[in-house]
């Protein structure tokens, strides 16, 4: 195993551990009805993370199975949480303000710059992109502990009671890039250009762009991940009805791939970007942030097409 390797587990393991306690906040919560079963769940997660190196596929496997039948039979519920009054919460936005975006700016930034070094210092190639995150998010937190004065007892409070408003849908993410990558190796992307072939006229590039782009987005919604749409509806679509007429492969690839964006603005299954938010500010609807997004990612969809079919 390589340092890089180690280092990736390393951090696998610390989110097994957040994952773990999250199952733990849940057993000791007294009024809970179904505490056995969403401590069984944060734990069979957990333990995928911190062991999953080192575990046969089927043990893997099984675990997701047991995982989505206690998810599916509704045993997964939020467990109660020590949160402070309103008055408390207003007074301190009152007193950080917009600086409470610091530690997501030094996120992003120390990511990218790790993830650069990492690709420019062969001495530096343990700086995988997963791992650049990681470090990333530990140099935000860092930044947030000194802007804010917190105690560092509350990185495990805090942070177990924000994962358990999550809920389930935090790992939707992975599951759903990893059902693009089984439709695309179950050839479902042949499947649709036989069915497409039927639709578009032989020679109309302006149909040809507008049937990408709106597959693209709407498979996107379907799937939740504009990645795993990309890869089927680009076999599908894309390459015999656009590339292979002439069209550029660069600008289909990358229109391409952010008309699928669109369709992520529109779906609950995009849980990373629509579900979660609304579940960290703690909103009544948590359809709130998708309602506002469709209007814009309609326009955004048109001005796709448009950009596609003058460009490519």
């Amino acid at each position: 195993m390589t340092f890089a390797q180690i280092l990736t587990e390393v951090f696998s393991a610390i989110i097994g551990i957040i994952f773990a306690l999250v199952g733990i906040k849940a057993l000791r919560d007294e009024g809970a009805q179904k505490k056995i079963t969403t401590a069984a769940f944060w734990f069979v997660l957990a333990f995928t993370f911190i062991c999953g190196y080192w575990l046969p596929k089927w043990i893997t496997g099984a675990c997701i199975v047991l995982m989505a039948l206690l998810t599916g039979i509704k045993g997964v519920v939020q467990s109660k949480s020590d949160v402070p009054d309103h008055a408390e919460v207003r007074a301190n936005a009152d007193k950080i303000g917009y600086k409470i975006f610091i530690p997501a700016l030094v996120i992003a930034l120390g990511s990218v710059i790790l993830t650069t070094l990492g690709s420019k210092v062969p001495a530096l190639n343990w700086l995988t992109s997963n791992n650049c995150i990681c470090i990333g998010g530990i140099l935000g937190l860092i930044v947030a502990l000194l802007m804010t004065k917190a105690p560092i007892k509350y990185t495990v409070i805090d942070g177990t009671r924000l994962m358990d408003n999550v809920g389930v849908t935090g790992i939707l993410p992975q599951l759903l890039s990893a059902l693009g990558a089984l439709f695309t190796a179950a050839g479902v992307g042949d499947v649709i250009a036989s069915g497409v072939s039927a639709i578009i006229p032989e020679g109309s590039k302006l149909i040809a762009c507008i049937v990408y782009c709106v597959a693209m987005a709407l498979f996107t919604i379907i799937m939740g991940n504009g990645f795993a749409a990309f890869s089927v509806i680009t076999v599908g679509i894309g390459i015999p009805f656009l590339i292979a007429q002439g069209a550029n492969p660069i600008i289909v690839g990358a229109l391409g791939l952010t008309a699928g964006y669109c369709g992520t603005l529109c779906t609950p299954m995009a849980a990373n970007f629509n579900i979660m938010p609304a579940a960290l500010l703690e909103v009544k609807n948590k359809y709130t942030i998708i309602k506002s997004q469709i209007p814009v990612a309609i326009v955004m969809l048109v001005i796709h097409i448009i950009l596609m079919y003058i460009f490519a």
